[in-house]
């Protein structure tokens, strides 16, 4: 079993696709239903931990800072972008964004709880995926900074583009 980071599923738990999984199982309306409750759950959590003045909706809760990959994937789920996927071998079989621990300079402090996570835009080889990348996490930043994220763009290795998040200061 994969850590609860990797955003695999566990049994009788939800976990949110970090693209890093088999494609849903599940009927698209079952996924659906559940990433609505659990993305409730969250923002209930972040109106009853709010301390601070403002929306406690556009502030990530301490939960979702210990945990950014899980936050992070399950604000994109619930935005309704794709994840992406892989089979049996580890080949990926999906266009979508896939979500890991990030390497910010407190995750390199702290090692035992990622502080940031990374998005990456990922699809089939030869499916054109690094094409839409720039659009794609253009539209996974707005939604996460909507959330209380800060994301940021950079390019990486191979010219391929990624997000950078992390909480809001």
């Amino acid at each position: 079993m994969k850590s609860e980071d990797e955003g695999t599923e566990r049994s009788g738990g939800f976990e949110a696709a970090t693209g890093d999984g088999p494609v849903c199982g599940t009927t698209p309306q079952a996924r659906t239903a559940e990433v609505r409750v659990a993305f409730e759950g969250l923002l209930q959590i972040r109106r009853l931990t709010h301390a601070g003045a403002g929306d406690p909706a556009a502030v990530p809760a301490p939960w979702e800072r210990r945990r950014p990959v899980r936050a992070v994937a399950l604000a994109l789920e619930a935005a309704g972008l794709p994840a992406s996927a892989v089979d049996g071998s580890g080949q990926r079989v999906a266009t979508g964004y896939r979500v890991r621990a990030g390497d910010s300079p407190a995750t390199a402090r702290a090692r035992e709880t990622p502080a940031a996570a990374r998005v990456e835009w990922l699809g089939p080889h030869g499916g054109g995926a690094a094409q839409d990348e720039e659009r794609a996490l253009t539209e996974c930043a707005a939604v996460l900074t909507r959330l209380g994220w800060e994301a940021l763009l950079y390019r990486g290795p191979r010219r391929r583009r990624f997000l950078e998040v992390e909480p809001a200061s």
